[in-house]
């Protein structure tokens, strides 16, 4: 329960906190360019969250077992070529290597969204095969990137598809709540130096105002999903001490103001008036 708990964290973290367009301002090109009419705009947003699942799939199984530092494959290929040493570090092609990789996946979904989606096929037009230089997938991959460089902040495979999975369904939020604003806007009388291009940016400007009010919630999710494994034992083992000690300060303050009772005894003292002597001492 827990684990499930802590994926939906990840993805909402990711979707509306850690928002890649609104917060990290990556993929406007398409952003702005796919948002005049919702549907549209949705579509774009569910084969972007598409694409950037495959490649964040195939970009951390070819990080894990050949770009990062001391990969497994590098280093039993370079044991049996008789190396001498480390083995060699290629994380310096992942740049070209992860952009190979979408443009790949790209292609596999133009070809699926042309055979099935013949008119989102053409409502995209451009912008479909431009998703190859998206830099929203691209920046998703180098997330992973990074936290597979760091064997102890290593990210599972699971960590990784769900945080793309997360941010995919950022960017189709934040492009879906931008084209209903737009197909508003053209209803409306907006004075003619703001029309296009402005307006768009003046509204994506609020809309990233508006999402910066999420800023802080997720700092303790953070903590716990983003940190080293060591960090998060530490902290749970922090918080649990925390809590014992509470829990034992609480009952010593108990057991002090209970003694404290005890030792408080009352002095009752009792009057005895004297007796009139008639009744003292009867005859």
């Amino acid at each position: 329960m827990e684990l499930l708990i802590q994926m939906i964290l990840l993805v909402v973290g990711t979707a509306v906190i850690n928002n890649f367009v609104l917060k990290y301002f990556v993929g406007i090109c398409a952003f702005l360019g796919v948002s005049r009419k919702l549907s549209t705009a949705f579509g774009m947003g569910c084969a972007v969250t598409f694409v950037m699942a495959i490649a964040a799939f195939l970009c951390w199984t070819i990080t894990y077992f050949i770009l990062r530092p001391e990969a497994p494959l590098v280093v039993w290929v370079w044991g049996i070529c008789g190396g001498e040493g480390a083995a060699p570090d290629l994380s310096i092609l992942s740049y070209l290597v992860y952009i190979f990789v979408i443009a790949a996946s790209v292609q596999f979904v133009e070809m699926y969204v042309r055979r099935f989606f013949p008119s989102l096929y053409k409502a995209f037009g451009v912008f479909l095969p431009l998703i190859t230089t998206n830099c929203a997938i691209l920046f998703a991959c180098l997330e992973i990137l990074k936290n597979l460089q760091d064997p102890a902040q290593l990210w599972g495979l699971h960590t990784a598809l769900l945080y793309s999975i997360g941010g995919g369904l950022g960017f189709t939020l934040a492009i879906s709540i931008m084209a209903g604003i737009r197909e508003e806007l053209d209803m409306a009388d907006v004075p003619e130096p703001f029309r296009g291009v402005g307006i768009a940016l003046i509204t994506a400007s609020i809309l990233a105002m508006a999402f910066m009010g999420f800023s802080g919630v997720d700092k303790g999710v953070e903590k716990s999903l983003f940190a080293a494994p060591t960090e998060a034992v530490e902290l749970q083992n922090s918080d649990s001490a925390g809590v014992s000690s509470t829990d034992s300060d609480s009952s010593r303050a108990a057991d002090q103001s209970f003694d404290l009772k005890v030792s408080e005894k009352p002095n009752i003292e009792i009057e005895v008036e004297e007796m009139p002597g008639e009744l003292a001492n009867p005859a």
